[in-house]
């Protein structure tokens, strides 16, 4: 049974989910501040993270800043009143998994979840993928570029393993987002862009200077050999 970590400050939506998804097979533990979402975290260690942009005692961003630094292979779903296009972005940039806008519904929650759960843990079967001065291990989710060794969240590992098992070749959009995300891109979504500007980042250029990850407008990705 999966358990996970639910922090949000609506304490009657919590039960909500909570309720739910307890019937769809999860161990759920709810918070309803940042202070105690801390301490479950130093307590136990949760298969997932589902967490509020909004918190009582401070921003559910800075709490997933803090999660992505002790914490960087946690899956994290970000919840998101409104659906606020900035809050979505800003999530994004500091590395959630996916987000959802509030109210949700539950059977999609419960959807993300299992997605983002199935891609948090590859098949054994998946090897170490080398090409130039970069090393992964999809097993483990993390790169090696000159002997540094750097961790990756589960979409930038799911995108990354995508991009480098058909190096130079492009890879569409919704392609990788079903692979990355665990689901279709809908209309005006940026989140795969967002997963691949935060890999780009971390992963930096080729020796050469080069870009790693190529653009293609309107199309999709590459890795450039």
């Amino acid at each position: 049974m999966s358990e996970l970590l639910l922090i949000d400050d609506d304490q009657e939506l919590c039960e909500l989910l909570g309720s739910w998804l307890s019937q769809e097979g999860f161990q759920v533990r709810a918070c309803h501040d940042g202070q105690s979402a801390r301490r479950a975290l130093a307590e136990t260690s949760p298969a997932a993270v589902v967490l509020d942009v909004m918190l009582p005692d401070g921003s559910g961003l800075e709490l997933l800043k803090q999660l992505r630094s002790d914490h960087p292979d946690l899956p994290v779903l970000m919840l998101s009143a409104r659906g606020e296009p900035l809050d979505r972005i800003l999530g994004l940039e500091l590395g959630a998994d996916d987000y959802l806008a509030k109210p949700c519904d539950p059977r999609e929650l419960t959807a993300r979840l299992r997605a983002v759960l199935r891609r948090s843990h590859p098949a054994a079967v998946s090897t170490q993928l080398e090409l130039g001065d970069l090393c992964f291990s999809p097993v483990r989710g993390v790169v090696s570029i000159d002997e540094q060794e750097l961790t990756l969240t589960v979409s930038e590992s799911r995108l990354l393993e995508a991009l480098l098992k058909q190096p130079g070749e492009p890879l569409d959009k919704q392609e990788l987002a079903q692979i990355a995300l665990g689901r279709k891109l809908t209309l005006y979504d940026r989140s795969l862009d967002m997963h691949v500007s935060n890999l780009r980042k971390k992963i930096g250029p080729h020796p050469d200077g080069r870009p790693r990850i190529i653009a293609l407008r309107s199309r999709g990705y590459y890795y450039s050999l």
